[in-house]
């Protein structure tokens, strides 16, 4: 008879409470796939409430359980390293995305890194699109790298991206390249707009600011 290891048993308390908290019926790890964005004022209020206390309070060791299992997992743990700004997972995430093994969780670790806006940041998503943006049979988040690469750019007033988008550039020949990047900018702009909003306790503040980015893409 098979039974569940110590160790096993806390990442399952942790994924249960961490990624399977529900707004609106759904896991916070569904909304963190972009959802969230249309949620009523008072949910996602409240949602954000709940995101921000909970990437507070989670623990360091709590956050590697996430990020050592599933998709889901990894995903809401980036979101949470994210919103608190612990730099100290700057190098796990970088390796991850860059390792790319599992969907769905990338432009995650490209928020967080977005969040942190450091020059070590604008290193990690260059060496990501470095090696994908030339695999033409690899269309992973190289637009969301990109968004957040421009993002870090505008917030430190430096041009990483400007190299990729040259005339001649990787991004004109790659995969994403029909993907407008200030599109994709914009986007990571809204998110991280959001998480600021969250770590202070403005979400309210920002609702008017979701309505006109939802409005101008007609949503």
């Amino acid at each position: 008879m098979w039974l569940p290891t110590l160790s096993e048993l806390k990442q399952v308390a942790v994924v249960r409470r961490y990624v399977g908290a529900k707004t609106g019926g759904r896991p916070r790890s569904m909304h963190l796939m972009g959802s969230f964005m249309m949620l009523p004022d008072r949910k996602l209020i409240r949602f954000g409430r709940l995101l921000a206390r909970d990437a507070r309070r989670i623990t360091d060791d709590g956050l590697e359980m996430l990020l050592d299992f599933e998709w889901r997992s990894r995903s809401t743990a980036a979101w949470l390293i994210g919103l608190d700004r612990r730099t100290r997972f700057r190098e796990r995430l970088g390796t991850l995305l860059l390792e790319s093994e599992m969907v769905y969780v990338g432009g995650a670790y490209c928020f967080a890194l977005a969040r942190f806006a450091e020059e070590q940041d604008a290193a990690l998503l260059g060496a990501y699109l470095d090696r994908y943006l030339p695999q033409l049979d690899c269309r992973y988040d190289q637009d969301d790298a990109m968004g957040a690469l421009l993002h870090l750019d505008e917030r430190r007033g430096t041009n990483y991206a400007a190299r990729f988008l040259a005339p001649g550039g990787l991004w004109e020949s790659s995969a994403t390249r029909e993907v407008d990047p200030a599109e994709k900018k914009a986007y990571m702009d809204e998110l991280c707009a959001f998480a600021e909003s969250c770590m202070t306790g403005a979400v309210n503040e920002w609702l008017p600011r979701r309505r006109r980015f939802l409005d101008e893409r007609g949503a």
